[in-house]
């Protein structure tokens, strides 16, 4: 592990963050809030007087390629310093005015979270807003994959980064080199923002609104700049509008290129969309037919609704229009299992992961298979392919250190006071990347009430989440700090 070549990244990753601060400066000349422009620049000035010195002693790394060791510490410590820096704008112009809440809100919104401590969220000044979700958008595909795709210099290891960053099941490359792949996940990730923008507008959203919302859409994120999220619309076209993208940035972002190219028989055949897109299907018409005649009068009404609150919470975005707790107790359980799936690998979502999920079923059937007839051999496939014994392995593995750390994270949010459902669901929202949860923590609520400790235990599930467990929960491992 070369901490030369570590220090050079995580250099230049801040760099490419701190560039970005220059956006929401550009809204705050346009909304006349020039009082907080200092804020955004004088973070920025200070990554620029650190490690910009840094790049230039470490000059002799640059071209050097990433072991596994140093892309895992590279993309934690990357993680969690962008977060540390990209919290200072709200910690100095008051806006949040104490930090373990701005780092909160910031690493809520990187991880593409978004859970709140915000109590009044459409009191913060434009600027303010556009930058907390804009960290949605950069942590949504993933703010190393970004460094690898402007930062060619990184050679051969930067699909060690990518790999830290994404730690799926598989991990695949659209073209030969990892930096040619990245750009390409990135310019898919840049169009779909940019159309659904545009069918916002139409909808009668403002420039603001519309790109604020997209953002959380598309990163599946959920950070909205108005109290009561998509709600506050009560537009049924932009519910829809929402909903697809929402779907849609659940989807493997791969599957879009192939479609692109023409392959699309292997998109037809993957096996975790069309799982995925049954789950949602099935989800939906369950809540829409138990609000039917209850909570709303007509069917349409409650599929809308329905269809919008499963899609959030399946694709763990955690936009809502309307509050789920008042809902009946059949279609919050329905919401609460939605919390385990996730979206597809190579998605912007958060949770367990669909393919996680297929394979895990499959060898349980294996399993029975195995117990009528032991001397049998029975081969698992996704997506028309043999899946390798070390894969599900590796998948196992991944599920129990998934519920270990919601078990851990439950207990401590449970030793503040809280009840047993604001603690589960707490530890859920966070460490699969929801946001909202029930009880405490519902959509009309949020985390501002939870002591520090909490707090900050909450982050760190967060990054746990949004980087798969792995990549975080081996850097605590004695074996990784041995030579």
């Amino acid at each position: 592990m070369r901490i030369l070549v570590v220090l050079r990244v995580v250099a230049v990753l801040l760099l490419i963050v701190s560039v970005f601060l220059l956006l929401p400066v550009l809204v705050a000349m346009l909304y006349h809030e020039d009082s907080i422009i200092w804020s955004f620049l004088a973070p920025m000035v200070l990554v620029w007087l650190v490690c910009v010195p840094i790049l230039l002693l470490t000059g002799r790394a640059q071209g050097a390629t990433i072991s596994n060791k140093g892309g895992y510490l590279l993309v934690s410590s990357g993680w969690i310093l962008a977060a540390a820096f990209s919290a200072l704008p709200f910690f100095l112009s008051g806006a949040i005015p104490h930090y373990t809440d701005a780092f909160f809100e910031t690493m809520s919104g990187y991880t593409t979270t978004g859970a709140s401590i915000l109590t009044n969220i459409e009191a913060l000044p434009k600027a303010m807003l556009f930058w907390r979700s804009l960290t949605h958008w950069l942590g949504g595909m993933g703010i190393v994959v970004l460094t690898v795709a402007v930062f060619p210099l990184l050679g051969i290891g930067g699909l060690q980064l990518v790999k830290a960053e994404a730690p799926g099941p598989t991990v695949d490359k659209i073209t030969p080199k990892i930096t040619s792949t990245a750009k390409i996940l990135w310019l898919i990730y840049v169009l779909m923002t940019v159309a659904e923008i545009i069918l916002l507008m139409f909808g009668g959203m403002s420039l603001f609104d519309a790109a604020t919302h997209t953002f959380g859409t598309v990163a599946t994120g959920g950070f909205s700049p108005r109290n009561a999220s998509v709600g506050s619309y009560h537009s049924g076209y932009i519910d829809v509008v929402i909903t697809v993208f929402m779907m849609l940035a659940g989807m493997n972002f791969l599957l879009y290129y192939r479609a692109v190219i023409g392959d699309f028989r292997s998109v037809m055949r993957n096996s975790e969309l069309r799982t995925y897109v049954g789950i949602f299907v099935v989800a939906a018409l369950l809540i829409a037919l138990n609000l039917d005649g209850h909570t709303y009068h007509s069917f349409g009404r409650s599929l809308r609704f329905a269809s919008f609150q499963a899609a959030s919470i399946l694709t763990t975005t955690g936009f809502t229009t309307t509050n789920y707790a008042t809902w009946p107790v059949f279609s919050q359980v329905v919401l609460f299992v939605l919390m385990f799936v996730g979206g597809s690998t190579g998605s912007t979502g958060g949770g367990i992961k669909v393919a996680r999920i297929v394979i895990l079923l499959k060898q349980g059937v294996n399993e029975m298979r195995y117990l009528l007839h032991p001397r049998g051999i029975f081969s698992m496939k996704l997506s028309g392919l043999n899946l390798r014994k070390d894969i599900v392995y590796t998948v196992t593995g991944f599920v129990f250190l998934y519920l270990f750390v919601l078990f851990i994270t439950t207990l401590v949010v449970a030793s503040g006071g809280n009840d047993i459902l604001t603690s589960l669901t707490a530890a859920l929202a966070t460490l699969g990347n929801i946001g909202p949860g029930f009880g405490k923590v519902g959509p009309v609520s949020n985390y501002a009430y939870l002591p520090t400790y909490i707090k900050w235990f909450l982050s760190f599930s967060m990054v746990v989440g949004r980087l798969e467990i792995y990549t975080v929960l081996v850097i605590f491992t004695r074996t990784f700090w041995k030579r």
